[in-house]
């Protein structure tokens, strides 16, 4: 594997704990001050650390990094394709659901249902520790 390219997924990768830590700090943070604003942004911020988990599948698996997420979608729709273990692990169907329960219904919808959100971020653990 090329250098450049190494260095960008271990880009994404930092970026995906980064997003990932941030999120959860901020989660928290907004419960405690009832604060919607901020667990908006924490959603948002979970949805980010799975688009930086999909770049570096990607980019891995295909050499390209995609520039919208209707492209991660069909990327992830030809890995499935190509990689059984893939299509096992369901990560498109799981890249859908993160978006619209992150993206979509918290963000910008602003549907706070704590719940969820909670479930949320383990949902997306897992999905990362599956990605990786």
């Amino acid at each position: 594997m090329r250098s450049e390219k190494i260095l960008r997924i271990k880009m994404f990768i930092d970026d995906v704990r980064n997003f990932l830590r941030k999120s959860v700090e901020e989660f928290e943070e907004g419960l405690k001050t009832n604060d919607q604003y901020k667990i908006c942004d924490a959603a948002e911020k979970m949805w980010n650390a799975v688009i930086n988990a999909i770049n570096a599948l990607i980019l891995h698996k295909l050499d390209i990094v995609p520039t919208s997420h209707w492209e991660r979608r069909k990327l992830l729709e030809k890995l499935e394709n190509e990689d059984p273990r893939i299509e096992e692990l369901r990560i498109r169907d799981r890249y859908g659901a993160r978006e619209r329960y992150l993206h979509e219904m918290t963000f910008y919808d602003g549907i706070i249902d704590i719940d969820m959100l909670k479930r949320e971020i383990s949902k997306v653990e897992k999905y990362i520790a599956d990605i990786e």
